[in-house]
């Protein structure tokens, strides 16, 4: 079928779409590297073999060509969504709709999930969304991405397309937008985050000054445009770099990390830690980086955490007082840790004591006490749990009701007060001692 063909937002796509599509014809590849491991899988093989002309884009290509782990695999075709869906399920792929309206399916061979997107130029964007349109023009669809080395894409036999060298930016540590930085912005202010992400993995020397300078004059379009829970996306995702200090550096100074985290941060104890072995748990990561006195529930109000993430958050941020290296001799440890996994059990003892640590700077205990304390809070046992229940104080004479829950927390207390030794005959021969004492039932 040749012409125009109306896409699902009103746009058109010129010339054939539904016969083969071979680009190289007027659109020569300006490179070829041996077919990396990914493209040989079998979701991505079935994908490209499905699909005319179609290619790996984004950040497969990426990081194959950067020497690193490809985990998410994304393809484009110069077809229509409806024609790449048909051939996919012709092809015995299983195809989810996960995006029609921006031209993009997801295909499941095997379990592992390929996102398949039709060539797209926009149309209209407002910063935040954009209305698309469907073509077959390689360079155009390449020009509406974010960096050099996103626009990137390569076909099964290792053919590669770089119509903005983002090869050369990649080997040289450049992030550069494509086309004028400010143009990139106003599509779409979320860049301006994903600048410093894709910084602090690949980035080396001095960032772009034009770019940065963009960066900053977009923060009042990025404070007014994204979603929330975009930045929480971006933000789980930057923190884990190996070191994103330089990049949060660079968005303090530019304006962007107080629109990101207006609760308030303290970027230079990141960039304490992590020479020191901080983890690289986001969630760990981010409750150093705030200060002691931001509002984490209005945080994770605001971003959109999930409530596992909001309860981590808040014991990560704010821990029962932790023991020091100071204060460690004689420290309840196992009661500290008995209220810790009582709080929540996705937190391991260990953890706060970062985030203690970074506040404590200089303060007490160099480096090497604190990872004393934390060898020493490590459980070599299951957490302690309380062990006794309401049923137990039943047993003993007591009826149901508020002396029962009275009890029940008064012996929790003595318990954690006694560093969580007494077992459960002990616990029960105080209970006794404290009825007889009173009254009993």
């Amino acid at each position: 079928m040749n012409g125009p063909v109306n896409g699902p937002v009103g746009g058109t796509v010129d010339g054939p779409v539904d016969g083969p599509v071979d680009g190289r014809v007027n659109d020569p590849p300006q490179d070829r590297i041996p077919p990396p491991a990914f493209l040989a899988e079998a979701a991505p093989a079935a994908v490209l073999a499905a699909l005319p002309g179609a290619r790996a884009v984004g950040g497969c290509v990426r990081d194959a060509l950067a020497g690193r782990p490809v985990h998410d695999v994304d393809v484009a075709a110069p077809l229509p969504p409806d024609s790449i869906s048909e051939r996919l399920r012709a092809a015995g792929l299983k195809v989810f709709e996960t995006g029609l309206a921006h031209g993009t399916v997801t295909a499941v061979l095997r379990r592992q999930p390929v996102e398949v997107t039709a060539l797209r130029r926009d149309l209209v964007t407002d910063g935040r969304h954009a209305e698309v349109a469907w073509t077959t023009d390689w360079r155009e669809d390449a020009s509406r991405r974010d960096f050099s080395f996103n626009a990137m894409s390569m076909d099964a036999e290792g053919n590669l397309w770089d119509y903005f060298d983002g090869r050369a930016d990649l080997a040289a540590g450049r992030v550069r937008f494509v086309g004028d930085a400010a143009t990139r912005l106003a599509e779409d202010y979320l860049r301006a985050l994903r600048f410093f992400r894709f910084w602090a993995r690949y980035g080396q020397g001095a960032p772009d000054p034009a770019a940065l300078a963009a960066i900053a004059d977009a923060v009042p379009g990025f404070r007014a445009r994204i979603a929330p829970e975009r930045i929480w996306m971006e933000l789980k995702r930057l923190l884990p770099a190996p070191d994103p200090s330089g990049s949060l550096a660079l968005m303090a100074a530019c304006g962007l990390l107080d629109a990101v985290l207006p609760e308030g941060t303290v970027p230079e104890r990141l960039r304490r830690m992590i020479p020191l072995g901080l983890p690289t748990d986001p969630l760990l990561r981010l409750a150093v980086l705030l200060a002691e006195d931001a509002e984490c529930g209005a945080l994770a109000t605001r971003l959109r955490l999930s409530g596992e993430e909001r309860a981590r958050l808040a014991l990560l941020h704010r821990p029962p007082d932790p023991p020091t290296p100071a204060s460690a001799a004689g420290f309840p440890l196992r009661a500290w840790r008995a209220r810790l996994h009582a709080a929540t059990h996705q937190v391991a003892p260990a953890e706060p004591l970062w985030v203690a640590q970074a506040r404590q700077w200089g303060q007490d205990g160099g480096a090497d006490g604190w990872d004393a304390l934390r060898q020493l809070v490590t459980p070599g046992d299951a957490e302690p749990e309380f062990p006794l229940l309401g049923r137990d104080l039943m047993a003993l004479g007591l009826p149901p009701g508020p002396g029962l829950g009275s009890l029940l927390g008064t012996l929790r207390t003595w318990w954690l007060a006694g560093d969580c030794q007494a077992d459960r005959d002990a616990l029960l021969a105080e209970a006794a001692r404290r009825l007889g004492k009173s009254g009993g039932a």
